[in-house]
């Protein structure tokens, strides 16, 4: 009997799922699927612990699955992984135009002249990063537009 009743628990939650929206201030996965209460700050720690300690959001991010959004050009999985995991880092540094971050990427992308793709970004920011709730798809399709 507790199998069963787990069963249908798993399965209303998965069935659910496909109705959830992301929250903008944790992301998509498995946390922000799951738990749809983010009125309070502890209820958006838990549900970026959970997308974070389960690996279930760069899984979703380069799937489009878990309520993310797939990136309409993915260069590669390791590109996408890295802009998803380094958001922050990775817009101050393309705004001054340089710094690990941009070189990594460029390393990512397989960018000879990383010097020319920093300027490149740098000079767009504003074409990437079309609103402050941009999202790493967006980002990587904007990035791939500059950078193509």
């Amino acid at each position: 009997m507790k199998k069963v009743l787990i069963s249908i628990a798993a399965l209303a939650a998965l069935s659910t799922a496909g109705f959830a929206t992301v929250n903008n201030q944790t992301g998509c996965g498995l946390g922000s699927q799951i738990i749809h209460d983010d009125s309070s700050a502890v209820m958006l720690a838990l549900q970026a612990t959970t997308n974070g300690t389960l690996g279930n959001q760069t899984f979703g991010v380069t799937s489009g699955t878990s309520g993310c959004r797939k990136a309409r050009f993915v260069m590669n999985e390791r590109a996408a992984e890295f802009v998803a995991s380094n958001m922050d880092q990775l817009s101050r540094e393309i705004a001054i135009g340089q710094g690990e971050s941009v070189s990594t990427l460029a390393e990512l992308l397989n960018v000879q002249d990383k010097a020319e793709f920093a300027h490149a970004l740098q000079a767009n920011y504003n074409a990437i990063y079309t609103s402050e709730k941009a999202d790493m798809a967006t980002v990587l399709d904007n990035v791939s537009t500059i950078a193509g």
